[in-house]
């Protein structure tokens, strides 16, 4: 939601993108294997295939969510004032979650708006975006989040952008058609040291360059990758972490302080 001397230049692109829309039909067939339809069904990305929704619904006003929602996984995607789904800064999310809430089994098409907002610790099971708007999901506030199950594509910037402090963990997700699956705050008016884990994710290509991970080494950020596929990528193009001090790029690939992971944690197909 914000890195935004980072994130404008690709505005440009939302219309490219759609315009891909059978693309990401073919892309989101080497998901292989049987969709994961509910929390007790949850897997690892490999066996990811988009799932069908089980009914539409559109949403004018933000969802608010506190305990546990299950979506059923109708899809919901923005209409009236949440209908951008564009970069432009300052959308408003289609759920926001308070601290400790969980939200799952759902699907958010297009228009996605700004996705999910995690106003303190939550946890995200099984939730699909079909057609990234401004982000997947923006993590504000508490100090541990958990994204598990679920895939997001057709993201024309960031999936995940983590604002607040703490420690975010990301398993069994599948991504394709993205530029960045996680970034680190790089322009937040208040700054913190944060981490972020990935475990069981499977990424698709697309023969442009994209980073599972942007973290701030001048923060201190700190980025474990385990159990990574990466899918159509023969020239190498998907950067497993990329460095930044605050927006700008400093460098790639792993250390034993900041980007934590070793080629065996890299499987291509």
């Amino acid at each position: 939601m914000t890195s935004r001397t980072e994130h404008r230049v690709h505005h440009h692109r939302r219309r490219a993108l759609r315009q891909r829309a059978l693309l990401g039909g073919l892309g989101a067939l080497a998901l292989t294997g049987t969709a994961i339809v509910s929390s007790s069904m949850l897997s690892t990305a490999s066996a990811a295939s988009w799932p069908t929704p089980t009914s539409s619904q559109p949403v004018s006003s933000t969802i608010s969510v506190s305990g546990v929602r299950d979506g059923g996984m109708v899809r919901y995607y923005g209409s009236g004032d949440l209908a951008g789904d564009g970069q432009e800064e300052g959308q408003d999310p289609i759920f926001k979650l308070a601290a400790g809430a969980t939200l799952k089994n759902v699907i958010i098409g297009a228009p996605g708006a700004d996705g999910i907002h995690c106003e303190g610790n939550c946890t995200l099971q099984n939730v699909w975006w079909e057609d990234v708007g401004e982000d997947a999901a923006t993590f504000r506030g508490g100090s541990t989040y958990t994204v598990t199950g679920g895939g997001a594509k057709k993201a024309a910037d960031k999936v995940f952008q983590h604002n607040g402090p703490g420690t975010l963990n990301i398993s069994n997700f599948a991504v394709s058609e993205f530029k960045t699956l996680y970034r680190s705050c790089g322009d937040c008016s208040t700054q913190y040291t944060r981490k972020v884990n990935l475990s069981n994710i499977e990424v698709t290509g697309t023969g442009s360059t994209a980073r599972l991970v942007g973290i701030n080494v001048n923060r201190n950020d700190v980025a474990t990758l385990r159990g990574i596929t990466i899918l159509n990528d023969s020239s190498r193009k998907v950067v497993p972490c990329q460095k930044y001090n605050n927006n700008d790029a400093v460098g790639t690939g792993p250390d034993s302080t900041n980007c934590l992971y070793s080629s065996s944690d890299i499987t291509y197909r």
